[in-house]
């Protein structure tokens, strides 16, 4: 068995994106709670939260029993996050006077185009877990 493949290279870079994302909830929540839509309220508490799950599925997928179910939940995280990023584009980039902004064009970027490469990314890592289940195994995981 070879340690080091493409797959287990995007793998291991699928872990450290989340990792390093999640621990940056808390390194830097001031960045974070200017994205949380004001509508959700509760800013701070979904800041650790999204924080907590992001490093809990980096975590899951480097274990070969929770990958499959790590990816499908990164899927699931990015899909909740769409409603910041519509958020940010209603605000024009700009939160408040006193904080950062984003050129307009940069957030429909993010949306239209990083996003769906996230999505597509933690989703190619859910389906080759269970490919990888069911070679280990040699029957159906489920």
């Amino acid at each position: 068995m070879t340690l080091f493949t493409a797959q287990n290279a995007s793998r291991y870079l699928l872990f450290a994106l989340y990792l390093a994302a999640g621990i940056n909830h808390f390194v830097m929540p001031h960045f974070y709670h200017p994205l949380i839509p004001d509508y959700f309220g509760h800013k701070a508490l979904i800041n650790h939260l999204s924080g907590v799950a992001e490093i809990l599925l980096a975590i899951g997928v480097l274990w070969q029993p929770t990958r499959r179910y790590a990816a499908f939940g990164i899927v699931l995280l990015l899909l909740a996050f769409v409603p910041a990023h519509v958020w940010m584009i209603e605000k024009g980039g700009c939160f408040t006077p006193d904080s950062f902004c984003f050129p307009v064009w940069l957030m429909w970027v993010r949306l239209l185009v990083l996003h769906p490469i996230l999505l597509w990314w933690a989703l190619r890592e859910a389906i080759r877990a269970g490919g990888d289940a069911r070679n280990a195994s040699g029957k159906a995981v489920g």
